[in-house]
């Protein structure tokens, strides 16, 4: 009986390490998203930086 649980519990543990490793569309789509919305989040500091110069702001901070 301990047998068959120890060897259930490596096999649930090879295919969940095999699972992991491979990269499917919707983890490619998340990481185009999260590599989008830290563009966008650049940009918009950028952005905030060269008004705050414009306008010889004393705090420089976005």
């Amino acid at each position: 009986m301990l047998k068959k649980i120890l060897l259930a519990l490596m096999l649930v543990s090879v295919f969940s390490i095999t699972g992991c490793e491979q990269e499917g569309p919707a983890e490619r789509a998340g990481e185009n998203i999260d590599e989008a919305a830290d563009e966008v989040e650049d940009a918009a500091e950028d952005a905030c930086e060269d008004v705050k110069e414009g306008v010889d702001a004393d705090d420089d901070d976005c």
